[in-house]
């Protein structure tokens, strides 16, 4: 079931054979693209290699659907996945899950992807009554393991409000700038361990928001109580300088 951390370069030479056909023959000259934002805008939703500079190559999903196109996912989720979202620094940092299927691309290929350039995200959940809301953000950044993975964000945008730049002490504080955390790695600032709740997250004091767990998808507004039905995050280079 997905890429385990120091299996992936195992399982990429198949891989790579069969999804030859989904890349296009002008990519086979430089290897393979950095991101999905480099696919042909024509090019269907879908698995494909990407390489971001100083990476090594990597299967993703790219959604080639939803505006602008060109999007690379680095997360879903679903409510009743059977996907165990409680998992070691290790497992998080070189991703686990389908990415066909609910998955987490890996916190170490989040930092590579997103320091090659400036880029964007944009976070999708679907509610109970299937009904999709979104929250983009004009910047998006992980830095390097060594400083924790910490969450960059730039200007908010969205149908609702913005719970990961803004502080809301009543909630969990911020997301904004707090380091990664995990069941075996604990970096936020609360007295416990946040991760060991429900996953791997940017904790503060705990959560806002909190897209990576089992049963339990919260965004305040869209899913009060954690019953949004699936989550979604989408990057992709920004059109801010």
């Amino acid at each position: 079931p997905g890429l385990q951390a120091g299996t992936h370069l195992v399982l990429l030479p198949a891989m790579v054979a069969m999804l030859l056909l989904c890349v296009s023959a002008a990519l086979f000259v430089t290897g393979f693209p950095a991101d999905c934002s480099h696919l042909h805008k024509n090019s269907p939703s879908g698995v494909y290699v990407i390489q971001p500079a100083a990476s090594p190559p990597r299967v993703v999903w790219c959604d080639m659907d939803t505006e602008g196109k060109g999007w690379t996912v680095v997360q879903r989720n679903s409510h009743d996945t059977e996907l165990m979202w409680k998992q070691s620094w290790t497992t998080y940092k070189y991703g686990f899950g389908n990415v066909q299927g609910d998955h987490w691309l890996g916190t170490e290929y989040l930092h590579l992807l997103t320091q090659q350039g400036t880029y964007k995200v944009r976070f999708i959940v679907r509610n109970k009554a299937n009904v999709t809301h979104y929250a983009e953000y004009d910047i998006f950044r992980v830095e390097n393991e060594a400083s924790g993975y910490p969450l960059r964000l730039g200007r908010f945008s969205g149908d609702g409000d913005d719970y990961l730049t803004s502080y809301h002490p009543k909630k969990g504080g911020i997301h904004d700038n707090m380091k990664f955390s995990t069941t075996d790695r604990d970096q936020d600032q609360y007295s416990g361990n946040c991760a060991n709740s429900y996953g791997g997250w940017w904790y503060d004091r705990c959560q806002n928001v909190l897209l990576n767990a089992k049963n339990h998808i919260l965004w305040p507004g869209f899913c009060d109580n954690g019953d949004c039905a699936s989550s979604l995050i989408l990057v992709k280079p920004t059109d801010v300088c």
